[in-house]
């Protein structure tokens, strides 16, 4: 029987990889060390589409530093995401400050979240774009096992 993990991953593979993701000034903003590795299948959607296409090719074993354009991440920043609320419609026992994260109804009633910008004495200003949208990535990944070929 063949060896599955000598064979680069690609689509439709189930696979573990451990990465670290760096902001383009070093930051880092997310990592699996010392946790489980993540799993996911190639081309699935479940990863960022520029993470997702650079992990396929790789073998079991192999570690790249990728670049992910935002683009290619969580897409660009959207003003049109920004808005200014009353703040008497956040409740009031919600302690509220830049970087406060809340969750919030769209437009159809599906729940989203938003970050707080900016808090006044009577508005409060809030971001419903990814936090990480409009930032190019950078990940460290190792691809540890490929699980499943496809």
């Amino acid at each position: 029987m063949a060896n599955i993990e000598a064979h680069p991953a690609k689509a439709g593979d189930t696979v573990l990889i451990h990465y670290v993701g760096l902001l383009p000034d070093g930051t880092p903003f997310d990592s699996s060390r010392g946790r489980e590795p993540l799993k996911f299948q190639l081309g699935s959607g479940r990863i960022i589409p520029g993470l997702d296409r650079q992990v396929s090719g790789m073998a079991v074993g192999d570690s790249q530093r990728i670049t992910v354009p935002a683009h290619e991440a969580y897409g660009p920043h959207d003003p049109q995401k920004v808005q200014r609320v009353a703040r008497d419609v956040i409740p009031a026992n919600i302690n509220l400050a830049p970087g406060t994260q809340l969750q919030a109804q769209s437009g159809n009633g599906a729940p989203m979240v938003v970050t707080v910008t900016e808090v006044k004495d009577d508005s409060v200003t809030i971001d419903a774009n990814h936090p990480l949208a409009g930032q190019d990535l950078i990940f460290e990944v190792e691809l540890v096992e490929i699980v499943q070929a496809a």
